[in-house]
């Protein structure tokens, strides 16, 4: 029996805690190879998820000699996890933008993601991607207890902002009475794994390459840059898009201003019509954020529907990563809202969980990494990352080809983030990781491990080491340095996902210690011996 991180058992293909987002659902992506050997590039784009895969295709679309890196298929880290809600409302909300960045940086902000909205609509077109995208109005609803001033400020934000066009409106929702609401025109929606498939193939008919299994673990800046991955390949690039969500190019400048989050979303089966085909948000905090989408023809999950059904998308329940352990809950919190809300649900039929960064001051982070010229980063999602993703590759592809762009400024990671307002803000998400650390130095006396269930991890402490130990479907137990190798956080199980998640800054581990999400490389350590319970 081995202990190597990421040496899967195939009995984990049937473990629970693995979630099933309606994206996967008979999607059918490319596969592409690993690299392998040496290769050069003038643009070298880490990260195939919608970020990286849109900066690739705008790049060679202008003939750039482009690579594109991934360490799982294309779309399959967070983009494969979105809602894909393709907004101009602004998730921090717009009066918030306005408060740390003055009615300019607003406008900019609704410009831009507008933007973004208007390319995903014209690339949709030019490159016949079939991928659902269609326009539809967003509602913006009162969370019970919020005083009605909330959307009042809104909505004078949005129109300092240049969105005249949002106005008054009666909820759409026959449960929700005649409760007001603030109407957001010309928003979008698309399926984003479709989306990225179609991205796939113009890439390669422009000249790109694009590969996947390749997981970067080492990149050294110069020029050009080196990249090295675990299979010990190697690309020379002039330039660098780290397209990961959360950077792997930086240990703590961006880490500082940016907090990693889990959202929680399910997926229910309501007839057909029965909801009004809109987006729809409300003002809680954690907010809620719907759309409807279409089951895929034969999905297994819905295939015992009754005939002319939609799925409802639900999203919220936010929790810092790696600070919690009760995905259950926010699923069931999340149905119990959502069929108070939309009576004609009838039964669930998706769940999963992604993965968000929410910068200090609202704002994403998009352009050349702090102290680097030849490496670009888009990370700061801050829940829109469909809508970054695609504005942060237009700005970068303009900064890349030597170009102006009117937001490069406003996206700058170099940009001082302790504005008004935002210095709060970022003092209490340090003193948060701080206390993490705290954590780490009490530890915890190490656990029984003979009473623990299969397919669960748990971290004990043993000779003053923390050790994260997981048992897999049979029995044994693969042991591990808890200690994530980005900053040597302690990591904390998640049950709901089956990973090992820092509460730091938000790096994720596979049960075997491999890496599922940046801002760490490095496998977490294994521990020489590996302990065995008896099976059941």
């Amino acid at each position: 029996m081995s202990n190597q991180p990421g040496r899967t058992n195939q009995n984990e293909r049937a473990r629970p805690g693995r979630t099933n987002p309606i994206w996967l659902d008979g999607s059918d992506m490319p596969d592409f190879p690993e690299l392998e050997g040496e290769i050069d590039a003038e643009v070298c784009v880490v990260g195939a998820g919608i970020a990286g895969m849109t900066s690739a295709y705008l790049l060679a679309r202008e003939g750039v000699r482009v690579v594109v890196l991934d360490h799982g298929p294309v779309g399959g880290g967070e983009t494969g996890r979105t809602t894909a809600h393709l907004s101009n409302a602004i998730d921090e909300g717009i009066r918030l933008i306005e408060k740390m960045h003055g009615e300019a940086g607003a406008r900019v902000a609704v410009e831009s993601h507008g933007a973004a909205i208007d390319r995903i609509e014209a690339i949709v077109k030019e490159e016949e991607i079939d991928c659902d995208f269609t326009r539809l109005d967003g509602y913006l609803l009162l969370a019970p207890g919020d005083s009605p001033e909330v959307l009042s400020e809104e909505l004078e934000a949005a129109h300092r902002a240049g969105l005249k066009e949002v106005e008054w409106a009666t909820s759409p929702l026959e449960a929700s009475g005649d409760r007001v609401s603030l109407r957001f025109p010309r928003q979008a929606q698309f399926h984003p794994l479709r989306f990225l498939r179609g991205l796939a193939r113009a890439i390669e008919r422009d000249g790109g390459r694009v590969f996947t299994h390749s997981h970067v673990n080492e990149l050294r800046d110069g020029s050009p840059v080196m990249l090295s991955t675990t299979g010990r390949a190697r690309v020379r690039a002039e330039r660098v898009v780290v397209a990961t969500n959360s950077p792997i190019v930086d240990v703590i400048a961006l880490h500082t201003k940016q907090a990693a989050y889990r959202t929680f979303v399910v997926g229910l089966e309501v007839p057909e019509g029965s909801v009004p085909q809109a987006l729809y948000w409300d003002t809680g905090d954690p907010y809620h954020y719907v759309r409807l989408a279409h089951p895929a023809p034969g999905a297994e999950s819905v295939e015992s529907a009754s005939g002319g059904s939609s799925v409802l998308i639900v999203g919220g329940g936010d929790h810092k990563t790696g600070q919690a352990d009760d995905g259950e809950a926010r699923f069931d919190h999340l149905e119990v809202w959502a069929r108070k809300l939309f009576p004609s649900v009838r039964r669930l039929t998706h769940r999963w969980s992604g993965q968000v960064l929410e910068p200090v001051d609202g704002v994403a982070f998009i352009g050349p990494s702090p102290g680097s010229k030849n490496i670009y980063v888009i990370t700061g999602d801050s829940g829109q990352g469909m809508t970054h993703g695609v504005l942060g590759a237009m700005i970068l592809t303009d900064l890349i080809r030597g170009r102006d762009n009117p937001w490069a400024d406003f996206y700058a990671p170099t940009r001082t983030t302790l504005a008004p307002h935002s210095g709060i803000e970022w003092l209490k998400e340090n003193v948060n990781v701080a206390y993490q650390y705290v954590d780490h130095v009490r530890g915890e006396a190490e656990a029984t491990l003979d009473d623990m269930p299969l397919h669960a991890g748990v971290v004990v402490r043993r000779d003053g080491k923390q050790i994260a130990v997981y048992r897999d479907g049979t029995g044994s137990c693969h042991e591990m340095s808890a200690l994530c190798t980005h900053m040597m956080c302690v990591v904390q199980w998640n049950s709901t996902e089956g990973s090992w998640d820092c509460p730091c800054h938000g790096s994720r581990f596979d049960p075997y210690g491999k890496v599922l999400n940046a801002p760490a490389v490095q496998e977490l350590e294994p521990v020489a011996e590996q302990a065995e319970v008896a099976g059941e």
